[in-house]
């Protein structure tokens, strides 16, 4: 009688063993982490000012290296890469949300979605089929030929999300996505969040928004001093995306 293999359990998208990162001679930003990330979560990072919480969001990202230990993401071990390839690994394989937007004022909404393809020579034709589809996925296709001023803050932060997901990325870094944002543009991004992590996207957010987590994530990691003291899954409601 012929037996079913189990099936294959997809390997995580991040993969952090024993993280150490230490700068001077004081205590180490990060004293041994171990985390992994399957594909398909929404991990939200908490914890007081000073636990390390910027410091693993840029390790992931490729912008530090560890002092010890290793960082891989959707396969590759990020704190071995050169300049060159830390630039081209976050182009292709992480996008960034940060807390402050960083749009371009001077180009267009649809112009900053398409910067991401044009510096991974994505053909033009290509990138702005990929911009159109993410303008209107995200609600903010009205504005495609509009400037970032003209916007709210909850427009702006869904126009830096459509920038990142330009590449189709694997995971999703989002650095205190709803600080600079008023109550219902907060709530606009957090609907936003849960609908993406929904549809699949692999989403890690470091936040002091305790609400921003206990809605959009499925997990939840506390760090103090450089050290994991709580690592929570947990389920969460459907969320739809705020139009």
């Amino acid at each position: 009688m012929a037996t079913t293999a189990p099936p294959l359990t997809p390997p995580p998208v991040i993969d952090l063993r024993e993280v150490r990162k230490a700068y001077g001679e004081g205590p180490p930003a990060l004293a041994g982490v171990t985390l992994s990330v399957r594909p398909g979560e929404a991990l939200a990072v908490l914890g007081p000012s000073g636990s390390g919480k910027s410091t693993l969001l840029n390790l992931i990202a490729g912008l530090d290296r560890p002092s010890a230990g290793s960082v891989t993401v959707d396969g590759l071990r990020v704190d071995t890469l050169g300049e060159a390839a830390s630039a081209r690994y976050r182009r292709t394989r992480v996008g960034m949300v940060f807390q402050f937007f960083h749009l371009l004022e001077d180009l267009t909404v649809t112009d900053n979605v398409l910067l991401p393809a044009q510096l991974a020579g994505m053909s033009r034709a290509g990138a702005r089929r990929r911009a159109a589809e993410l303008l209107e996925h995200l609600g903010i296709a009205r504005h495609a030929h509009a400037h970032p001023g003209r916007l709210s803050g909850g427009e702006r932060q869904r126009v830096a999300v459509a920038r990142a997901l330009m590449n189709r990325p694997a995971l999703l870094l989002a650095d205190e996505p709803t600080g600079a944002l008023d109550t219902a543009s907060g709530e606009d991004v957090r609907a936003l969040l849960t609908q993406l992590n929904a549809d699949g996207q692999t989403v890690v957010l470091v936040t002091h928004d305790l609400s921003l987590a206990a809605s959009c994530a499925t997990r939840t990691v506390e760090l103090v001093d450089g050290r994991i003291v709580r690592d929570v899954r947990h389920t969460r409601p459907t969320a739809e995306v705020a139009r």
